[in-house]
């Protein structure tokens, strides 16, 4: 399995400036809310709520936003937004398949923004189901691999912690899981002291695309516009 994904606009970068860590709490607090109304406030018991706390987290963001996010979303803290997911689907340049995870408190406003990013950047805005039937929903766990460690030693241990796959890249291997299957393999792994860096729900896609050297140039600004943009959380592509 493989595919990329890029999760809340810039992933883990360093030196963010201020205006760029404000708009990444931004995304952090939309989806803490989001997991806290749909499952509850505590983390002991909402697994979604726990993995995207960890995800902000490794952004460093602060203690108090992530408390005030999940009070909005528990109800303890009332602002009268109404906060909805919605994945739109489109093709990049290259023909690069692409889905666009979203939070918003205002959809016609998103498929505006998203429609026009696509038309400026050579990319067109799909239909629903246009491309989604070239990508499976999984689990998606990455191990980051010790100084020396072997990853074909790590490999197996996913295995036996119940991972369906795995792919070995850049002293990081993912761990894919059925949906249904995430909490209980990524505890295994922690029992079995294995260092997890990101875990989460995405999709990979089951027919893959490479890019020509200028189709990518193109590629690379459509995703920064759309990582620049409010409401987008998540991006999933084809690439190989």
């Amino acid at each position: 399995m493989s595919g990329h994904s890029h999760w809340a606009g810039i992933k883990h970068k360093k030196g963010l400036n201020d205006a760029k860590k404000g708009k990444v709490f931004t995304k952090h607090a939309t989806m803490i809310t989001i997991a806290a109304r749909d499952g509850g406030g505590s983390q002991e018991t909402n697994f979604q709520l726990r993995l995207t706390i960890d995800r902000a987290r490794l952004d460093n963001m602060p203690r108090e936003n992530i408390e005030r996010a999940i009070k909005k979303g528990t109800g303890e803290l009332k602002d009268g937004t109404e906060i909805v997911e919605i994945t739109y689907e489109g093709m990049g340049p290259g023909n690069v398949m692409m889905l666009i995870k979203t939070a918003t408190d205002n959809r016609n406003r998103t498929v505006s923004e998203i429609k026009s990013i696509f038309t400026k950047n050579g990319g067109k805005l799909g239909e629903m189901g246009s491309v989604m039937w070239n990508f499976k929903k999984v689990g998606n766990i990455n191990l980051a691999l010790a100084e020396g460690a072997d990853p074909y030693e790590l490999e197996e241990k996913a295995i036996d912690a119940g991972a369906e796959d795995t792919a070995y890249s850049d002293n990081i291997l993912t761990v894919y899981t059925a949906p249904e299957n995430l909490k209980t393999v990524q505890e295994n792994l922690e029992k079995a002291g294995l260092k997890i860096e990101d875990a989460g729900l995405s999709y990979i896609s089951l027919q893959k695309t490479t890019l020509s050297a200028d189709d990518q140039l193109d590629y690379e600004k459509l995703l920064e516009t759309l990582d620049d943009q409010d409401d987008v959380q998540e991006i999933f592509d084809n690439l190989e």
